[in-house]
């Protein structure tokens, strides 16, 4: 390969102007113990040889890379596409790169991504767990690595941890709240898989509430899904069976609930006359659909991404600096019930 063909290097320039590399290196700088004709000749040469800085040399000297992970379930879901939205601005207004990658809800996958992030020594990685992740050993060895993590919206029982999530407990009971306004005795819920952090908040908060409306607590008004359609149809198909079944119901969130409503039109039922229905994740889709809920607790994802992604470089920062926090950063943010129909 001729010279022409190869990046101009810091020892080139030196070598042309008949001084040190270490001169060359701190007249790109700008630093102050370079003279202004030097810094001139230094900076003019480079310009017109295309001289481009040594990424990794930077990177090596800094001790990193720039660049953050971000493993989330589904690209495709709407909530995610909005917390990369979040993400990426905080990211880019901070110089940062950003890697994704898919779990699609496989534990092991999870894993996969994770440990290849490692390897190509991120700064640190925001997850959102998938559905099936109930061994945190991929995470917990991490640590070793002084690679810092911060979870968004789905996030693992695991104590110690840094993560910005919605309070989905105090969701639920607006939800609960607004059904009885609406005059609902017999309230279902369509839970997602029992695994999950975020639906044992669910449950607790739906029985809470339940109590404070001195409502009866059935346990056949309870159901769950995998968030799969056939599951979901199957746990409406439970509901729609009682004797005295439910004339509201509440789900996991937007997409289980136009499977549960697709499921109960089949079955002859009428949207918000025979049933009706609330959700979570407010997804900005489902105001142009005909049979919508009647509302839905919006979670706020682009604010959960921005959040995360700040915290995450702030713990990246502290790292480098050897000056970690002995406390975590737990940030719970207050939803906000969105009513479609009044």
């Amino acid at each position: 390969m001729s010279m022409e063909n190869k990046m101009p290097t810091i020892r080139e320039i030196a070598k042309k102007l008949q001084i040190s590399p270490s001169t060359v290196s701190r007249a790109l700088h700008n630093h102050h113990s370079i003279g202004l004709g030097t810094k001139m000749r230094v900076q003019e040469l480079a310009k017109k040889l295309q001289y481009e800085p040594n990424q990794n040399a930077i990177f090596f000297k800094q001790r990193r890379t720039f660049s953050v992970g971000v493993i989330l379930p589904n690209l495709s879901e709407s909530f995610f596409s909005s917390a990369i939205s979040g993400i990426e601005d905080f990211a880019i207004a901070h110089h940062y790169k950003v890697l994704f990658g898919q779990s699609h809800d496989d534990a092991i996958r999870e894993g996969q991504i994770l440990e290849t992030m490692k390897n190509f020594r991120v700064d640190g990685i925001l997850v959102s767990i998938s559905k099936s992740t109930t061994n945190y050993d991929h995470f917990k060895n991490l640590k070793k690595y002084n690679i810092p993590i911060v979870f968004f919206d789905r996030i693992p029982a695991m104590s110690n941890i840094n993560y910005i999530a919605c309070d989905l407990e105090a969701g639920i009971q607006e939800a609960v709240d607004f059904l009885v306004s609406k005059g609902h005795q017999c309230i279902g819920l369509i839970n997602g898989p029992n695994s999950m952090l975020a639906c044992k908040e669910r449950l607790r908060g739906f029985k809470n509430v339940l109590k404070k409306h001195n409502l009866k607590q059935n346990p056949s008004l309870i159901v769950s899904t995998d968030l799969s359609q056939e599951s979901t149809y199957q746990a409406m198909q439970k509901l729609l069976s009682l004797k005295n079944r439910p004339s509201a119901v509440i789900s996991f969130n937007d997409y289980v609930a136009l499977d549960a409503i697709q499921y109960a039109k089949k079955m002859k039922v009428k949207i918000n006359k025979d049933i009706s229905f609330v959700s979570f994740a407010n997804l900005p889709l489902s105001s142009y659909i005909e049979n919508t809920p009647l509302a839905s607790i919006e979670q706020f994802p682009y604010e959960q991404g921005k959040m995360a992604m700040e915290i995450l470089l702030k713990l990246v920062d502290e790292g480098h600096e050897k000056r970690a926090s002995k406390l975590n950063y737990n940030i719970s943010l207050s939803p906000k019930l969105e009513i479609r129909i009044q």
